[in-house]
C-alpha cells in the first residue's frame, strides 16, 4: 500500500477535512513516508485560528526526518490572530520539493487557501478530503458531502480524492473501521470521487493488507 501511495502522490497535495477528522496526523504520516523514501518535503500549516492540534506540534519530529515545516505567525501560542505563513507563492512554485498543505478544519480554515487558488490551479495538484464517520456532523454520507462542498466553496478548488480515516483514537479496532467502510464507499459514489486509501492505525494486525498504516498522534 505504501508503494502505491508513493507512486500516486502528486507534488502538491492539500489535506482538508472536518475538525477532528485526523487530517493533520495524516499529513504528517504522508510527509514522513515521502522523507523516508528520499523525497524533499515541505509541510505548510494553514490552521490559522488557534486549533486544538496542528502541524506545528510535529516540528521536532519533522526536523528528525528532514521535513521542512512552514507555520503561520503565532503558531503554538495563545493568540488568535489569523495570518498566512510568508512566501507561500514561492513555496508552491518550487518544483524541487513535495508540498503538503494542512488546511484548517471546515470552510473557515479553507478560506485562507482560496487566496492561493489561482496559483494552485496552474499546477497538477490533489485536494484530498479526509472522512471520519465517528466525528460530529460527518456521521453520514450526506453530512460528509455537505462539509466537503462547504470547503470547496471556501477555498475555490475542487476536491479530487477522498481519504477514509474513521478512527476513535487509541481505542480504534479493526471492527470499527470495517463497520463504517460502506459509508465511505457510499460517500465516494455520491460525490463521484475515488477513495485514495483507508488509513489504519499501526497497532492493528496486517495493516498493509487493509490500507495505509498510520501513527495516530493525538493530545488527550
Amino acid at each position: 500500500m505504501k508503494d502505491k501511495i508513493l507512486a500516486s502522490m502528486k507534488r502538491l497535495c492539500i489535506i482538508s477535512g472536518h475538525y477532528g477528522s485526523g487530517k493533520t496526523s495524516l499529513a504528517a504520516n504522508l510527509a514522513i513516508l515521502l522523507a523516508q523514501h528520499g523525497r524533499q518535503v515541505t509541510v505548510v500549516d494553514m490552521d490559522l485560528v488557534n486549533p486544538y492540534f496542528r502541524s506545528a506540534d510535529y516540528s521536532q519530529t519533522f526536523s528528525e526526518y528532514g521535513v521542512r515545516l512552514i507555520t503561520p505567525p503565532f503558531a503554538n501560542s495563545n493568540l488568535d490572530i489569523p495570518a498566512l505563513p510568508p512566501n507561500l507563492t514561492e513555496v508552491i512554485r518550487d518544483e524541487s520539493r513535495y508540498l503538503l498543505i494542512d488546511v484548517g478544519g471546515d470552510d473557515a480554515g479553507a478560506v485562507s487557501l482560496g487566496q492561493l487558488s489561482g496559483e494552485i490551479r496552474k499546477r497538477d495538484y490533489d485536494l484530498c478530503y479526509v472522512m471520519n464517520f465517528f466525528r460530529y456532523l460527518t456521521q453520514t454520507p450526506v453530512q460528509t458531502i455537505q462539509v466537503l462542498r462547504e470547503i470547496e466553496s471556501a477555498c475555490r478548488l475542487r476536491v479530487t480524492r477522498l481519504i477514509h480515516n474513521s478512527n476513535l483514537g487509541s481505542d480504534t479496532g479493526i471492527d470499527d473501521i470495517n463497520n463504517v467502510q460502506p459509508l465511505a464507499e457510499e460517500t465516494a459514489k455520491l460525490a463521484g470521487l475515488p477513495v485514495w486509501f483507508t488509513a489504519v492505525p499501526e497497532w492493528i494486525t496486517n495493516q498493509e493488507q487493509i490500507g495505509f498504516p498510520v501513527t495516530i498522534f493525538q493530545k488527550e
